[in-house]
């Protein structure tokens, strides 16, 4: 059957139905090497080459984007007062039904995977899935065993009830690393409010067996490759 050329297109994050239809009418569309200036042709993306302005489209069904999160951006898919991860994208990565898997804090930095594929968000999120997240944490008061052991036990704070994880000091015992399988709101740092303590810094390091990649500046992003999306679930 195929799929119409400029819903390709568009799903591929090149422009909206209309603009992608008035690039291929200009003739900047080549299927299989042919001009083809009908937005309504049919095509069958994974078995034909299809470029624009002479730069070959790959077929993805799913973009997987990590993002190595900057502070005071907000993980959302828009807001009208303020900077989203989602307007850091650079524009060959943008597409329709992009979102935050696994929101951050405004103000914790790190891993972020930005993605449209909400089958694998959910299983990624789901506490049944025991996806565990690794966070780095610079805190006001050393952590000691009695905190390490608190966290391991599971946590009750103001109502909330927060289910066990780890927690261990680095080097510097000001500086901890917290892993736990659920991204309630603000949970790592009501787990230490609960101990006393207070996070002056928040990181996130990795999402199961997906690691942050150093290289990314704050802000930065790149594709996933398909090994590391099947990483997060290793």
């Amino acid at each position: 059957m195929g799929e119409r050329l400029d819903k390709f297109l568009s799903s591929q994050g090149l422009g909206t139905r209309k603009e992608v239809g008035k690039l291929v009418r200009s003739g900047g569309v080549t299927v299989d090497g042919k001009p083809e200036k009908d937005p309504g042709a049919k095509v069958e993306p994974e078995q034909m080459a299809i470029e624009v302005n002479g730069r070959p489209v790959c077929y993805r069904e799913h973009l997987y984007i990590m993002m190595n999160k900057p502070a005071g951006v907000l993980s959302a898919t828009e807001d009208r007062h303020a900077q989203t991860v989602l307007d850091l994208l650079p524009e060959d990565l943008r597409r329709r039904g992009l979102f935050p898997a696994g929101r951050l804090d405004k103000d914790t930095t790190g891993l972020l995977l930005i993605t449209d594929d909400g089958e694998l968000a959910h299983n990624m999120l789901s506490p049944k899935k025991h996806v565990y997240k690794l966070y780095f944490a610079k805190l006001d008061a050393p952590v000691n065993r009695e905190d390490e052991e608190a966290f391991s036990a599971g946590i009750r704070w103001q109502g909330e009830t927060y289910a066990p994880g780890r927690l261990w000091a680095g080097e510097d015992p000001f500086y901890g690393f917290v892993e736990i399988r659920e991204g309630r709101f603000h949970q790592v740092k009501r787990m230490f409010e609960a101990r006393g303590k207070t996070v002056l810094e928040l990181k996130r390091l990795k999402i199961g067996g997906l690691q942050l990649d150093e290289t990314l500046g704050e802000g930065e992003c790149r594709l996933l490759t398909p090994q590391e999306v099947q990483s997060i679930f290793r």
